[in-house]
C-alpha cells in the first residue's frame, strides 16, 4: 500500500505570515480601517472571512474584503518562504515511494501558486478548506499521515481517522494541538524525516 502524507500549508510547509501582513495592511489603507497585518497573520488557520470577522471587519463588508485581499495576494506569493524543514519533509515522502497531498484552508488558487513558486512535487492539492472539512480530502485520496499546525488541522485528522501529527510552528501550543487529538508533536518538521522513518518501520 503506497504511502500517502497530507499536509496543511499556512505555518506547516510555508511561512506565510509576511504576504499575509501586507496584503491586511493594504485592505487596511484602502478601505480606512484598523485592520493589523502584524497581529493579523498569528492567527492563520481559520477561513480568511472568519479571521476578519474576528478582526473587527463589519459582516456586510467582509466578502468585498476577500474578494480585494484575493486580487492582492498573488504578487506576493514570491516573498512567501518555506518553513524550515518543508523541503526535506516532502523529500522523505517521496523517497519512500509516496504520495503528498495538500489539504489547507487557503484559497486552492493561491495555494496552487505557492506549490509552483517552490518547485514543490505535490500529488494532490485541496484548498478552502477547514478543520473537520478536511477529512473528506484525506479520505479521498488515502492519507494515512495528517501533518499541521493548527487545533483544526488535528480534528480534521481525527475525523479522518487518520495519524494526526501536530509541529508547533504555528498559533498553537503543543497542548493545544494534544487536546485537539494530536498523536505526536513535533517541534517543527526538520524532526519530521526521522519520525516518518520510525513510522514507516
Amino acid at each position: 500500500m503506497t504511502l500517502t502524507v497530507g499536509f496543511d500549508l499556512d505555518m506547516t510547509l510555508i511561512d506565510s505570515r509576511p504576504g499575509v501582513a501586507r496584503a491586511i495592511d493594504q485592505l487596511a489603507v484602502e478601505f480606512d480601517m484598523p485592520l493589523d497585518g502584524e497581529k493579523f497573520s498569528t492567527r492563520l488557520g481559520p477561513p480568511l472571512a472568519v479571521l476578519l470577522a474576528d478582526a473587527g471587519a463589519p459582516a456586510e463588508l467582509v466578502p468585498t474584503l476577500v474578494t480585494r485581499y484575493r486580487e492582492l495576494y498573488p504578487s506576493l506569493v514570491p516573498t512567501i518562504p518555506p518553513m524550515p524543514g518543508a523541503d526535506a519533509a516532502l523529500d522523505a515522502v517521496i523517497a519512500r515511494g509516496g504520495r503528498i497531498l495538500v489539504v489547507t484552508g487557503k484559497h486552492q488558487p493561491h495555494a496552487q501558486l505557492h506549490v509552483d513558486e517552490l518547485g514543490w512535487k505535490v500529488d494532490h492539492l485541496a484548498g478552502d478548506l477547514w478543520s473537520a472539512g478536511k477529512a473528506a480530502a484525506l479520505a479521498t485520496y488515502g492519507a494515512s499521515v495528517f501533518v499541521g499546525d493548527h487545533e483544526g488541522d488535528m480534528r480534521g485528522a481525527r475525523a479522518a481517522d487518520v495519524v494526526a501529527v501536530g509541529v508547533t510552528t504555528g498559533p498553537c501550543t503543543a497542548e493545544e494541538l494534544h487536546e485537539a487529538g494530536a498523536d505526536v508533536i513535533l517541534t517543527d518538521l526538520m524532526e519530521f524525516p526521522g519520525w516518518l522513518a520510525d513510522f514507516a518501520a
